[in-house]
């Protein structure tokens, strides 16, 4: 029995590509902001290092679920990857637009 090889559509391949980049990009400016605010220069919340251990939890279940669910059923790689990357991707845009918004600290 012969399978037919999947070759992904090139702007799906290149979306999902993007979305790792940005997802990179957003997670390293989160991280920025946040030692910075560990250090007092940047406005962060009291629970802002609680928040980043907790946060992590759900994220890195849910894309483990899309990584394991995907293939047993019957996406292929380009989705499951997609789908893996969905819920790391809305938690580091969240952070990154949330941590933005607070700004440098004020005095």
């Amino acid at each position: 029995m012969s399978r037919r090889a999947f070759t992904p559509d090139p702007l799906t391949l290149m979306k999902v590509q993007s979305e790792a980049m940005m997802m990179a990009w957003e997670a390293s400016t989160v991280i920025w902001m946040r030692s910075l605010g560990m250090m007092g220069f940047w406005s962060v919340a009291p629970s802002e290092n609680a928040r980043m251990i907790s946060e992590k939890q759900s994220a890195f279940a849910q894309a483990a679920g899309a990584a394991f669910w995907g293939p047993v059923s019957g996406n292929n790689h380009v989705a499951t990857a997609a789908a893996t990357l969905r819920p790391l991707r809305h938690k580091t845009k969240s952070n990154q637009r949330r941590l933005a918004r607070r700004g440098p600290a004020k005095g």
